[in-house]
């Protein structure tokens, strides 16, 4: 009998809502990757699809999913996986109407973990284009979550404070925590100057600056979506919040070592890094 047939320990389970991005380097695609690479079974339902424009340059094309497209999807996984689904991840919603459809479908149901990674514009749009989706994002959202993920730009909105050193990264982080009783892991990536890249952690009881130093000058496409990912996936499978940070974070760091170029502007993350060394 094979492996496989025998097979009687069944993976941990996660869904990501979050969108499509066409080139595979972000969004939904990096997170299927990042849940397989870390034993997880992925599950997604799509919110949008993102493509680049290499005509326009590589700026983002975005078109929504409507949202009674979205509930139905989630309506299927949640009914294929009742009472075994316990771990989601949030990406790009898009949308405040996403926001809400997506709210009531993960109120409908307990969670034990619910990571969102508060996208609030692909790069490249302006912020001002993200306001509505920011508040209803903060309204209906962030109060569902056990676990967020904010980049700097995010840091700032949540927060209302201005991130330039790892001290206002980690007031921040816990600005963002006492609000939303949620752990943190603020992401100062490439924003912060120094020589590395500084993520920071905060959960009421702990603060632990997480730094590597920094690879290239650039940013690495999918690197905020997989790191949430990876935190996803090892919170179902058990993990600590702390120690799902300290794993994503060093699973992050080998994909932008072994980052895909290809010829948009930035190159994307290898979500296989840790594999190869």
């Amino acid at each position: 009998m094979s492996d496989v047939i025998a097979r009687t320990e069944r993976p941990a389970i996660a869904l990501t809502i979050a969108g499509s991005e066409a080139t595979g380097g972000a969004g939904a695609q990096a997170d299927l990757k990042t849940f397989q690479e870390l034993g997880v079974f992925g599950i997604v339902s799509l919110t949008c699809i993102v493509s680049f424009d290499p005509k326009d340059d590589w700026n983002h094309r975005f078109f929504p999913v409507p949202t009674e497209v979205i509930a139905d999807q989630l309506e299927a996984v949640q009914k294929d996986y009742e009472g075994t689904l316990k771990t989601v991840k949030l990406g790009m919603q898009g949308s405040p109407e996403v926001i809400r459809t997506t709210a009531g479908a993960l109120k409908s149901q307990e969670w034990d973990h619910v990571l969102l990674d508060p996208v609030l514009i692909c790069k490249g749009q302006e912020a001002g284009h993200a306001l509505d989706t920011d508040q209803a994002l903060k309204a209906e959202l962030l109060p569902l979550a056990t676990f967020t993920t904010p980049n700097h730009f995010e840091t700032e909105q949540l927060s209302g404070m201005t991130v330039k050193t790892v001290d206002d990264l980690i007031a921040a982080a816990k600005k963002i925590h006492e609000v939303s009783g949620a752990a943190v892991l603020a992401k100062g990536g490439m924003h912060l100057e120094g020589p590395d890249a500084v993520d920071v952690f905060v959960d009421g009881e702990t603060v632990e600056v997480l730094s590597e130093p920094k690879i290239g000058t650039a940013g690495v496409s999918g690197a905020g979506c997989s790191l949430a990912a990876a935190v996803t996936a090892e919170l179902a499978k058990g993990a600590t919040p702390l120690e799902a940070a300290r794993r994503a974070k060093a699973f992050v760091t080998a994909g932008i070592r072994q980052a895909v170029d290809g010829n948009t502007p930035f190159a994307a993350l290898w979500q296989g890094g840790l594999r190869q060394g």
